[in-house]
């Protein structure tokens, strides 16, 4: 059954245009074509990068976070005790007072000190103002370094200027070795964030589901386009995402240590680029390019076609989403103080 199934998911009419096969991807005439196995690497680039982070949050974003008068404060860990833990976990966070008063009948100790053991047991479910600090920290480097990286990666590139040049020569273009580094660093980096999602600050449900689809999404879109030598493209995705995120980061940083016109000051920056980036360049730039340009190189579009063009819309109805939060929150910001 897996071979079957194998033998379907690289059929070559999913991914290259008709008359063309797996064989002519092989390496020759000092042409280098991207090879699904080397996507593996992306894995261990997670862990890499995860081992970067954990020094840079230790060593780096907690000096920083104390020089802009961040406290660690330190939450007292209330006493064990296994009954309350289970009723915390598996029933209520916020008992009601009759629900105390059976429980404390149960522990053999006063109302007072259930009640006290359940308020210091929520409060360690409560991120502190340090942890959001060093997570913010960790997403702003990391996409600061990407958008510096990829714009030099770019810039003398004749398809960062005129977008038709991402399918001139497909599907054989030739590899470049900063578009492989670029992928693997960029892919591990979700990965990464994948990883760390039962452990990272908690969200609402909303936000959590919509941040697993946006890294699945993401991951899905850029092994895709790596197997199917969509890379010229895939790098201009990776380009125009990073640069506004890291404005984000940049604010959160601020607003946990209360710079509150620095913090005002960059977000109304970030709020620009993302729509800028997000709600023009990507719909009117990118996804012109992958739904219309096709049509003029082939008359019978592929399989992926429809795939990558699907996820790309996925991940545009999900800039849609986050420009409407980013929009309540300038206009409370603008007209409510």
């Amino acid at each position: 059954i897996l071979k079957t199934l194998n033998s379907w998911f690289w059929w070559e009419n999913i991914w290259m245009p008709i008359n063309c096969t797996w064989a002519d991807f092989v390496d020759r005439d000092g042409l280098v074509f991207p090879k699904p196995h080397q996507l593996y690497a992306t894995i261990p680039c997670a862990f890499v990068l995860l081992i970067i982070r954990f020094f840079s949050e230790r060593y780096v974003a907690i000096p920083l976070a104390k020089a802009l008068g961040i406290k660690n404060v330190r939450r007292v860990k209330p006493q064990p005790n296994p009954v309350l833990e289970s009723y915390f976990r598996e029933c209520s966070r916020h008992p009601s007072q009759s629900e105390i008063q059976g429980l404390a009948k149960k522990c053999n100790c006063t109302v007072h000190l259930v009640e006290k053991w359940f308020r210091r047991r929520r409060n360690l479910e409560i991120p502190t103002v340090l942890r959001k600090f060093r997570e913010a920290f960790w997403r702003f480097s990391f996409y600061l370094t990407s958008s510096i990286v990829g714009f030099i990666f770019l810039y003398d590139k004749p398809w960062f200027y005129d977008i038709w040049q991402t399918w001139v020569g497909y599907p054989f273009q030739t590899l470049l070795p900063s578009q492989y580094w670029y992928y693997m660093a960029e892919i591990g980096f979700y990965w990464s964030l994948l990883f760390t999602l039962g452990i990272d600050i908690k969200r609402k449900a909303s936000d959590f589901m919509a941040h697993v689809v946006h890294h699945l999404a993401a991951i899905g879109l850029m092994s895709g386009s790596w197997c199917g030598n969509y890379v010229r493209l895939g790098t201009l995705v990776i380009f125009v995402h990073d640069t506004a995120d890291f404005w984000l980061e940049a604010a959160k940083m601020f607003n946990y240590a209360r710079w509150e016109k620095t913090c005002n000051m960059l977000f109304i920056i970030f709020s620009i680029a993302f729509f800028i980036t997000r709600i023009i360049l990507f719909p009117f730039w990118i996804l012109r390019a992958t739904l219309y340009q096709p049509t003029y190189y082939s008359t019978t579009p592929v399989i992926a076609y429809f795939l990558f063009n699907g996820m790309l819309l996925t991940l545009q109805g999900l800039h849609l989403y986050w420009g409407y939060l980013i929009f309540k929150i300038l206009k409370r910001f603008l007209f409510l103080k």
